[in-house]
């Protein structure tokens, strides 16, 4: 099936719009990392929400069932509440937007992190090697300590390092849509 000149025009008109908007969330992410941070804690809220309704359908009805099947259901749970605590409460969430979003983050990766060690050391007879695993889950154990030591400036930095590899991803799409356009103008 042949793609129109004008259908190849409209995907490099849309992949440039796309850079565009990765641009500026880059560049507002560069300047006021902070800002940024609370714009992103009301969206992680939604994702929360999402994860959590989601996670809890597939141990419900989607057949999602693991060897640990109550640690889900809590992680589920405690995903959805804090996602609509975050929505329903945006004082609440603003006030503890930096910080306490840091901590549940350091605590995530600490928890995540001692799981993948378990785990993979209780079956590690069915690996051929361990160590990549046990490595990972050493760095988010390292990556949880991080954050809770410095909640603030592991955020800021964060978002600075965010904000910059969305505008490397920018300019790759930029790059993309020159030569879709390109591509158009030669068809």
């Amino acid at each position: 099936m042949a793609v129109s000149s004008k259908t190849k025009k409209r995907f490099a008109l849309a992949t440039a719009l796309r850079g565009l908007l990765m641009l500026l969330a880059g560049i507002y992410a560069v300047v006021w990392p902070i800002e940024a941070l609370a714009v992103l804690v009301l969206f992680g809220g939604i994702l929360l929400i999402i994860d959590g309704v989601l996670g809890l359908w597939s141990l419900t009805f989607g057949g999602g069932k693991s060897g640990n099947y109550w640690f889900d259901v809590v992680a589920n749970a405690a995903s959805l509440i804090l996602g609509i605590l975050i929505l329903i409460s945006p004082l609440l969430a603003t006030i503890f937007t930096v910080t306490f979003m840091s901590v549940l983050v350091g605590l995530a990766a600490i928890v995540v992190g001692v799981m993948q060690i378990v785990v993979i050391v209780r079956e590690r007879e069915s690996y051929a090697r361990i160590w990549p695993v046990v490595l990972s889950g050493v760095a988010y154990v390292l990556l949880g300590l991080v954050f809770l030591l410095f909640p603030l400036l592991s955020a800021s930095i964060g978002m600075i390092i965010g904000g910059i590899l969305l505008i490397v991803f920018a300019i790759g799409l930029f790059g993309w849509a020159w030569r879709l356009y390109q591509a158009s103008r030669a068809a």
